[in-house]
């Protein structure tokens, strides 16, 4: 499984090189891939980057041994209404027999086979779910693309529900830095429990589920700004016309007052980036905090990665961050506890289970893509006291 946030720019190449060396690493039987902003922010003119990109995955020899393929793409940038720029991607070995995808409108499932393409607009293909949140999820971003996609499959008696998800942004680092947990966090949390309601209601049977995507989980402002700054003076810079807080510049009080920190509605420059790097940021982890609202319904693999967002775009700078944000998890993969219950962990060999990300040293883009690989036992999905019918075709 994994995600990742596709820009055309020159960063193909260097996005399939890596994927295709995680692909023959860890030999996966079954692979999704989910995207989020697929083709750029520019999609009439990007599009056609998409459609070489799907034919390049489709047909390139890293990928021979797939030979059914299912891919959905929500290219439909005309329709204000619906449009998500999400990408699902779901690619099946041929080593693998039997893999069946349910059918939401005839509430069946239905064998895969060969390779097909959806796209334009999926509103009508019944294999899967589509929504883009309600506008007044969040009202200051007029054309917000934000939304999710769901399927369902079923390998060895076992079924699952794919969700691919683009959650809320910070809009602004100011407004994200004055209350904790930030307004930003309240509406992606009201998101992201929408998505859960909507996947367990009551119109099919109750599955394990993976969501991953962006979630644009942010660390609390507040609390890192006053970690990181905690020795310095803070000086407040106002707009003349309006007197509205345009800059807050943190300064050590000695060291020659020192600017450790500038923060903006768009600007996020502190003088030492190696602390989102080092040990994989771990010691920024404890300010990871908008999951902890959500411990009972989903589980997390611990993160051993550092955060995924927001990258540098210059090709040359593969590990440097944009000074545009503070640098968080914003990439995730997340599970139902059932689900975790289905994947198995060896005691002899922990390396079943991966929770990384790709290209630690290379341009992906301002996202890194985040990767979960394991293996889920045969049968795993039967109950013990009776056969699971998922996978039996009407």
């Amino acid at each position: 499984l994994c995600i990742f946030v596709f820009q055309p720019e020159n960063l193909q190449k260097n996005w399939l090189r890596e994927f295709y060396q995680v692909v023959h690493a860890h030999k996966p039987h079954f692979m999704a891939l989910h995207c989020q902003e697929f083709g750029g922010k520019n999609y009439e003119a990007s599009m056609s980057h998409v459609d070489k990109f799907v034919k390049e995955l489709l047909s390139s020899d890293a990928m021979k041994d797939y030979n059914r393929a299912r891919v959905y793409l929500d290219e439909n940038y005309k329709s204000q209404e619906h449009f998500t720029a999400l990408g699902s991607f779901y690619f099946l070995h041929e080593s693998l027999k039997n893999i069946y995808q349910f059918d939401f409108k005839a509430k069946k499932y239905k064998k895969v086979t060969g390779k097909e393409i959806y796209s334009d607009t999926l509103e009508s293909t019944p294999m899967l779910e589509k929504e883009k949140f309600p506008q007044d999820y969040f009202p200051e971003c007029k054309w917000s693309r934000k939304g999710f996609i769901r399927t369902r499959w079923c390998i060895t008696d076992c079924a699952f529900d794919l969700v691919n998800i683009h959650l809320f942004h910070d809009a602004s680092n100011l407004i994200a830095w004055e209350t904790s947990p930030s307004v930003y966090s309240g509406i992606r949390h009201k998101a992201l429990g929408y998505v859960l309601d909507r996947i367990i209601d009551q119109r099919f049977e109750k599955v394990s589920y993976f969501v991953f995507g962006d979630f644009n989980f942010r660390l609390d402002a507040k609390a890192v700004v006053e970690t990181l700054c905690a020795k310095a003076t803070m000086q407040t810079v106002r707009a003349a016309d309006t007197n509205e807080v345009v800059k807050l510049i943190f300064r050590e009080s000695d060291n020659d007052r020192k600017v450790m920190l500038q923060l903006e509605k768009k600007l996020f420059d502190y003088f030492n980036q190696d602390v989102f790097r080092d040990n994989n940021g771990t010691a920024l982890l404890e300010f990871d905090r908008e999951l902890s609202v959500f411990k009972d319904r989903l589980y997390e693999l611990d993160i051993s990665f550092p955060p995924s967002y927001p990258y540098s775009e210059d090709s040359s700078q593969g590990k440097q961050y944009m000074n545009t944000r503070c640098p968080a998890w914003c990439d995730r993969i997340l599970m139902s506890h059932s689900a975790k219950e289905l994947i198995l962990k060896s005691e002899n060999d922990e390396k079943i289970v991966i929770y990384d990300h790709i290209g630690p040293n290379v341009c992906m883009g301002d996202h890194k893509p985040v990767f979960l690989s394991f293996r889920i036992a045969a049968g795993a999905g039967k109950p013990i006291a009776n056969v699971h019918k998922c996978c039996v075709v009407q």
